[in-house]
């Protein structure tokens, strides 16, 4: 069961425009990332729910999408529909590298349960830390890490096995998504 739903725990780009991620959804997503592991037992994640339709064009005009690939992404219309950015708080502990570790799992396990609720996302670490502070208003003492952006998933994302190292995903003339996969014999040693 935990197999399926991490291959069906893709990286969505294009979300059906008008189905909402209800706030009390995102907000059970924090609750599983609360009962993650935490370095040293600190916690100092904080997570900031974004719901609001100015917010939510904010974020979209300041997050890159898939660059690699020559089109935009999500399409017009068809952004998120709630984002929650993950936050270290500064005042529990300095932020080192050791705590992006606790970034990851907690971006993950929420992922996991977004999938689980039928709705999907993308991870996106490809925004300007001050550009994310300005639009939310958060206090300087809250950095942010990672943003998922959320919504019901309108794509096609197709896990396919990398041949000769090449692993740049890629998309057919239907748009469906492709994600070149390493061999397992590649990846245990």
């Amino acid at each position: 069961m935990l197999n399926e739903l991490v291959k069906q725990s893709r990286s969505y780009r294009s979300f059906r425009a008008g189905a909402v991620i209800p706030r009390e959804v995102l907000i059970d997503l924090v609750k599983l990332a609360q009962s993650c592991p935490a370095a040293m037992n600190l916690q100092p994640l904080k997570y900031r729910l974004v719901t609001d339709e100015d917010e939510l064009d904010g974020m979209l005009k300041i997050t890159r999408w898939a660059t690699s690939l020559s089109q935009k992404l999500p399409p017009e219309g068809h952004g998120p529909t709630g984002y929650i950015v993950i936050c270290h708080d500064t005042t529990i502990t300095p932020l080192k590298p050791l705590f992006a570790i606790d970034v990851g799992i907690a971006a993950q396990t929420m992922m996991l349960g977004a999938c689980e609720r039928g709705f999907g996302g993308c991870i996106i670490g490809s925004a300007k830390e001050e550009d994310i502070t300005s639009l939310l208003g958060l206090p300087e003492h809250l950095t942010p890490m990672l943003i998922l952006g959320l919504g019901v998933p309108e794509e096609t994302v197709v896990l396919t096995e990398a041949k000769d190292g090449a692993v740049k995903y890629y998309r057919d003339e239907s748009n469906v998504h492709y994600v070149p996969k390493r061999p397992l014999e590649e990846l245990i040693l």
